[in-house]
């Protein structure tokens, strides 16, 4: 079994894993797992350093750790089931995330306050206001959309302008912030748009289905 953790290992950190050498801050560690949640799950192997060398872990301790950012810091709870490695007398453990139906989940920030994160390659990513509306929206059932005029505004925008910001939407086609929400979050909704986050802001784009 260490043989097939080992090879996992070589593969790096990447979308759907992230090394922990040790959990020291419950706070922060929400962040990890309320980022695999709101996004596709993934596993955090604790008792593995960046460079890959496992150092192991106290698997106690580093438990409750991980139950106390899963239940007291991340909004709402995030389930977790755990997966005990033993290599050459040290122990890993594998936290295991499977994407949430009750998206999104928030672990607090620096300054403590709550936070959506979502997982981009080997990093934990913040997202802001419009982005955490429609994690909550593809949980949901798919409602009906009715496309008007204004969505075809929408849609001509992005298109000539490409990737752009939410608020350069809502600016340069004079809606209210309200009105631009509901609608890109139709366009979302049925696939003409996507919203990817990176660390300047929120980017809206036409799908690649739609091109």
């Amino acid at each position: 079994m260490s043989t097939i953790l080992q090879h996992r290992i070589a593969e790096g950190e990447g979308q759907h894993l992230d090394f922990k050498y040790a959990v020291t801050d419950s706070k922060k560690i929400a962040r990890s797992l309320a980022a695999f949640a709101n996004t596709t799950g993934g596993s955090l192997l604790l008792g593995v350093k960046d460079n890959g060398r496992i150092a192991g872990v106290n698997s106690d301790e580093e438990y409750y750790m991980i139950e106390t950012a899963a239940q007291l810091y991340c909004k709402p709870e995030v389930p977790f089931s755990v997966i005990r490695w033993d290599v050459g007398g040290k122990v890993v453990l594998e936290i295991v995330i499977e994407e949430s139906r009750k998206k999104p989940h928030t672990a607090p920030d620096k300054e403590m306050k709550p936070t959506t994160y979502i997982r981009v390659a080997d990093e934990n990513m913040k997202v802001g206001r419009l982005h955490s509306l429609y994690l909550r929206q593809s949980c949901g059932k798919q409602r009906p959309v009715s496309l008007g005029d204004r969505h075809q505004k929408v849609i001509d925008f992005v298109t000539q302008n490409g990737p752009s910001s939410f608020t350069r939407i809502w600016k340069k086609l004079l809606l209210s912030t309200k009105e631009a929400e509901r609608i890109v979050l139709d366009l979302l909704a049925i696939g003409t748009l996507t919203i990817e986050s990176t660390h300047e802001g929120s980017l809206i784009s036409i799908s690649h289905e739609e091109l």
